[in-house]
């Protein structure tokens, strides 16, 4: 029987398209994608982002074409985690006896879990516009770390629609206080390193370690690579460091609790010196511009917790 009032029907929400992250079938990395077509790989050895897409499928970060991705040894390319110590340690130092840039980058990390933004409720909307992916290391799961201190890390990289972020908690979970140190050790992919500017460091003195760690006042000027570049720059503006080509912003660094920044390029013979750098003139494909608090140790006391993040926006 027709009846005069039909109840309306209760309208349906389209399904929105959500993050979907994988692991590889021999559980040694991570992947994450956006619906919007962004893409994200972690390696487990070293916690390393190894690879990070935008939308319309432009790789952002240089890997080398010899590196090992086996574990076997440290990532050259994407973003090797940096930690607790920069450099070569002093032999006089509590870090003294770990390898250089310590054991971060080489230790195999666990996958902690994926959580994602919720949904836009805007017209059109294309779905979650971020996921983050976390990933864990402890003291206990060193079998040999030669650091005789207790602690709990907690690595998130999230992607975005157009940056990626990195942040480290750093948790003392033992009774003695200790030093360490922290960097992000970024390798931007660029077109033509010729062609390449970094802007933002400008008042910012620095160390140069091609020249010995000469200390160098300000440039008052955009820095240009034209030769081996090994900078730190201490205690940098809290400002946006821009990567630029052809004077064109390609990058935006944005920084927290991270006061210094590194810039490094081999270039030529270095390059040629590096038994895991490729190809021969990939230096001119790549920048590094290392966010970190490395100028001097940071002390975290017993139960105290430290946490610091980089923000890269790819334009």
């Amino acid at each position: 029987m027709d009846r005069a009032k039909k109840p309306a029907a209760i309208p349906v929400s389209p399904i929105q398209p959500t993050p979907q992250v994988s692991i590889s079938d021999d559980n040694s990395r991570v992947t994450a994608s956006l619906p919007t077509g962004e893409q994200l790989v972690v390696l487990l050895y070293g916690a390393t982002v190894i690879s990070w897409k935008s939308a319309n499928g432009k790789e952002n970060l240089f890997l080398s074409s010899k590196a090992q991705l086996d574990g076997s040894k440290p990532v050259r390319g994407g973003i090797p985690l940096v930690f607790p110590v920069f450099g070569p340690p002093s032999p006089d130092h509590a870090t003294g006896k770990l390898p250089q840039h310590g054991f971060a980058r080489n230790s195999r990390w666990e996958y902690l879990g994926k959580s994602s933004s919720e949904s836009s409720s805007l017209p059109n909307s294309k779905g979650d516009a971020s996921v983050k992916l976390d990933f864990g290391l402890s003291n206990s799961m060193l079998s040999d770390s030669k650091w005789d201190y207790e602690f709990n890390l907690t690595y998130s990289v999230t992607l975005s629609q157009d940056s990626l972020e990195t942040s480290l908690v750093v948790r003392n979970t033992g009774s003695s206080n200790y030093d360490f140190q922290v960097l992000f050790h970024s390798y931007l992919a660029i077109d033509d390193i010729g062609e390449t500017t970094v802007s933002g460091l400008e008042q910012a003195a620095y160390k140069d370690k091609v020249q010995g760690g000469k200390d160098v006042e300000p440039a008052g000027k955009s820095i240009s690579i034209t030769s081996e570049t090994d900078r730190l720059y201490t205690t940098a503006p809290e400002q946006i460091i821009k990567i630029l080509e052809k004077g064109n912003g390609r990058y935006e660094l944005t920084r927290d609790m991270l006061p210094d920044v590194v810039v490094w390029n081999p270039w030529i013979e270095k390059a040629k010196g590096m038994a895991d750098f490729g190809p021969e003139d990939g230096y001119k494909k790549m920048i590094c511009v290392e966010a970190g608090s490395v100028s001097a140790w940071n002390t975290l006391e017993a139960g105290d917790t430290w946490e610091g993040a980089q923000r890269i926006k790819a334009l």
